[in-house]
Order: structure tokens, then sequence, then C-alpha cells
């Protein structure tokens, strides 16, 4: 039997203090730029998730990294309690524009979450994906945009990346995968991707996929007391979260990184992976807490 855990949301938002805003706003503010009227820096406030999902995006699709193709992969970033911006159906993550952005009610994606054991159609998932646009004319959001949905709703989760990295999907895609998903090599890859990775088996994308990683995320939170920072999907890719972009950058980056060496290990009699003390002391390290703040993760 597989336990749950109840969710309840996020916390409310709180306003931000100035040390929250990024160094270049402080900077402008401080020395009395155009910038200090109240209306312009909440305007620029609001439009910060967008522009970090959009690097998020071009980053991850960037060709020559070999974490995504033509329109695979998609993003999101949460802007309130109840709105979130995910990578529109059928974009391209390379040169994603902030028109090809949706903003979604979670509440309304969130129902075909609510209950596991009830089957929709692909009919009913489709009219729920469209009428939770804030916006009625805005391009049809991502299939996946279930799983970005639940997952921006865990606690320190503000921005989501999936890809189908070419070097993580050749173990993903063989039977090592599980093995490199619940173990570690190397202190970096504790600190940037975690203690451990979830591991999804395969499964339809679509909801199918989103259950699937709900019900293997509130294990891996039951167990650890945290929300994840790396997922892995059996014969099909990552996803990185994390309260920034650059976290979510660092996650699917050194995932890839992992993924390359997993692979050398594997072809020189097999990788030697760290006692599993080894890694909860260095995942709770203050040298290593300290640097992931400096790396703002």
């Amino acid at each position: 039997m597989r336990t749950s855990i109840v969710w309840t949301g996020k916390p409310p938002l709180v306003q931000k203090s100035a040390w929250e805003i990024p160094r270049r706003l402080q900077e402008d503010l401080w020395l009395g730029s155009s910038l200090t009227g109240p209306s312009s820096v909440r305007e620029i406030m609001n439009n910060m998730p967008l522009e970090e999902l959009l690097r998020l995006s071009h980053e991850i699709g960037r060709e020559d990294r070999r974490l995504a193709i033509l329109g695979e992969g998609n993003t999101s970033a949460r802007i309130s309690e109840d709105e979130f911006l995910v990578k529109a159906s059928g974009s391209c993550l390379e040169n994603l524009r902030s028109d090809q952005v949706t903003r979604c009610l979670s509440s309304k994606v969130l129902t075909l979450m609510e209950d596991s054991e009830r089957l929709f159609s692909n009919e009913e998932v489709e009219e729920i994906l469209q009428t939770s646009r804030c916006d009625p004319g805005a391009k049809k959001p991502s299939i996946e945009t279930m799983f970005h949905a639940w997952l921006l709703s865990l606690d320190g989760v503000d921005f989501v990346g999936h890809c189908h990295s070419e070097a993580a999907n050749k173990i993903l895609c063989s039977k090592r995968a599980r093995d490199f998903a619940e173990n570690r090599m190397f202190p970096d890859e504790i600190v940037c991707c975690g203690r451990a990775s979830v591991f999804v088996e395969n499964c339809d994308p679509g909801l199918p996929l989103a259950r699937g990683i709900q019900r293997e995320t509130r294990e891996y939170i039951q167990e650890h007391g945290e929300a994840p920072r790396l997922i892995l999907l059996e014969n099909h890719g990552i996803i990185g979260l994390g309260k920034t972009a650059d976290a979510v950058l660092a996650c699917t980056f050194m995932a890839d990184k992992a993924a390359n060496i997993f692979e050398g290990a594997a072809s020189l009699g097999g990788p030697v992976f760290l006692p599993r003390d080894q890694i909860e002391r260095i995942a709770g390290r203050p040298d290593e807490v300290y640097r992931q703040k400096q790396l703002n993760l």
C-alpha cells in the first residue's frame, strides 16, 4: 500500500523586502533613478517571473546542450497563489517568446489531480486545460500543465523545468534507470540535485504522468521531509524544480553531467556510489547550505 499525505497548498505570499529585489533593481532604487515610482517597481516585479521563465527556457533549449530539440520539454513559473505561467503547446524552448507562454489558474488545473481514481476522457482534460487560461485568447497550454501546476503548489517550488536530456535518457531508457535515480556518485550532485531523485515508472504523457509524479513525489516528501530537486521519468526525461530559475538550471545541468559520469563509470566496471550516511551528512552541512545560497539555489 502506498502512503499518501494531504497537501493544503502554500502559505499566502508576503510583500517582498528590498533585500529580495534583484541587485540591479536595488541599485536603481537607491540611486533615485526613474524606477523609484511605486507603479514602476510593481510592474517590474510582476514581470520578473516571465523574464526568468524565458531565460530558463532559452538556457535549457540551447541546441549545444542537447537537452531538448524541436518542441520538446516545457517550463513553468508560479506568479501568485492561484496563477502560474507555462510554456504553450507546440512552442520551442530555445526561442520561446512571451506570447508563447500561457497564464493559467492552478485551482482549475488541479481539479484533475484531486481524485486519483476518477477517470477523465481526453476531451474533458482538453476542456479543463483550455478553461484554465486566464486569457481565453491565449495559446493552448502544454499537455504536461497538470504536473507543473501540482509541483508549483509544493513549498519552496516557484520554477519547474522539464527536458529530454540525451545523456539522462540513455540511462532512463535502460535497466539501470532506478540505480541512477536512487544513488549519488559525487558531492556536487547532492548539492544541486538533492540527496536522491524521485523515480517515476513509464506511463503516458498528460494526466497519467502527472498522477504518477504526484504519487511518487508524495512518498519522497514523506520519507525526506522536503520537496525533491530532481524527478526522473523512465523512458521519458527529467524534471528540475526549485525556488529560482537558477536552481532549476543548476539541477538540470548537474543531472546531465551525472548521467554522463554514470555512463562512463558503467563502461569501466560500474559506478561506485556514495554511502548513504555520507550523502545525508553532505546534504545537511552548513558550508554546502551556504554554497547553495550563494549560487541562488
